[in-house]
């Protein structure tokens, strides 16, 4: 990033905040005192290159020769942070509204509240951010040395942002139930494979009253959205888990298998393609379907005839999985979107949905979060 070039107005930019400060002209030399009008300077958003998630930088003034340190306000959405980065001449953070987490390399991060004050040092390496569930606003005041206030070095993964907010303080309440909770964490990370998450979140749902037969539907739904290898490669893990409890003395519920058969041939296809426009609202049609026809008939038939059809798992239930699985896969928002909507039509409310991407926040998918918070303010509530 260092060696990526940028304009004088871009330079003086990203000085301000971590950094930021919008191109002003210099101010001529005066006695007297100047005002800057609160809303007369433009925010700038943070650029990609520097920053993870949505962030917004209100400038309030620029280094010049009486004072050699420029200011802004930074705003972080939730999971939103810089990347790591050093300042040649040290920098002053006041947290003025919400949860944020601060980490310098090699120590663990620390989460900071309104009115604390953060002294960082020249040349630490560090960065700065929201934490998961909420949004974050901090002051910046950073000094400048020979025209620059910033070094930006790599972006702060996934995977450190996750360890970073495990065990932040802020509980996690809402209108899913304590079982309802577990299914979307559960899909999320058999979805990423990754199986300290799924066997955490497996004892979570069995502790909360999922079954041991509605979990094993979890996982066998799953390989319609994420694929067989995943899916085996889940319920392998279910098994581990099921042997460890009943190793422990620990009680798990069976639960009951699907009752009946479903139909087969002509009637399944009937069956499915009733359950499919329930679900999605109306018939399914598209230029895709007309190119592959096949792959519909597929959907209507076995996902949604065949799995759908079985009665050990509530259809809320199995919104649950398809969400927190879709969440969980980059490249996939237009089906996420997609099954926002069909979640409302089969009973879950907005409120349910928004807590569905606050679970999976608390629980350090990060990503996950923002693509189904994201899909849900782009999906309208569905028509009555």
């Amino acid at each position: 990033m260092n060696g990526q070039r940028r304009t004088p107005a871009q330079s003086a930019l990203l000085g301000a905040a971590l950094s930021m400060a919008a191109p002003f002209a210099a101010t001529a030399e005066t006695a007297a005192q100047q005002i800057t009008r609160a809303g007369t300077q433009s925010s700038v958003a943070g650029p990609a290159e520097t920053f993870v998630g949505t962030v917004r930088v209100d400038p309030l003034f620029p280094a010049d020769t009486d004072v050699q340190a420029s200011s802004a306000y930074v705003s972080f959405e939730p999971g939103a942070r810089s990347a790591w980065h050093t300042h040649p001449a040290g920098q002053r953070l006041v947290v003025t509204s919400g949860v944020g987490l601060t980490q310098e390399w090699g120590k663990p991060a620390q989460q900071i509240h309104a009115g604390d004050v953060v002294v960082c040092p020249a040349g630490v390496k560090h960065w700065h951010g929201a934490a998961p569930h909420g949004a974050m606003t901090h002051l910046t005041v950073t000094g400048v040395t020979d025209g620059r206030s910033v070094d930006w070095l790599e972006q702060v993964s996934d995977a450190q942002y996750g360890a970073a907010s495990t065990g932040i303080d802020v509980p996690v309440a809402g209108p899913l139930s304590p079982r309802q909770q577990a299914i979307p964490l559960i899909a999320a990370a058999a979805a990423s494979s990754n199986m300290p998450q799924l066997n955490a979140a497996l004892g979570q749902g069995l502790d909360a009253g999922l079954t041991l037969s509605e979990a094993k539907e979890v996982l066998v739904q799953l390989y319609a959205y994420a694929g067989f290898p995943k899916s085996l490669n889940a319920l392998g893990e279910l098994m581990n888990v099921a042997l460890d409890r009943e190793a422990k003395g620990m009680a798990t519920a069976a639960g009951k298998p699907p009752t009946g058969q479903a139909p087969v041939g002509d009637a399944l296809r009937t069956v499915g393609t009733a359950n499919q426009t329930r679900i999605s609202g109306a018939p399914v049609r598209g230029p895709v379907m007309d190119f592959a026809p096949i792959i519909n008939q597929f959907l209507q038939t076995h996902l949604f005839g065949d799995i759908f059809e079985r009665d050990n798992l509530d259809w809320q239930s199995r919104e649950l999985v398809t969400v927190g699985a879709l969440a969980a896969m980059p490249e996939v928002e237009a089906q996420l979107r997609s099954h926002m909507a069909a979640s409302q039509r089969v009973g879950l409310s907005r409120e349910q949905l928004r807590h569905l991407a606050q679970v999976l926040a608390s629980s350090g998918h990060t990503a996950a979060s923002a693509r189904a918070l994201q899909a849900l303010e782009q999906t309208p509530a569905p028509a009555p």
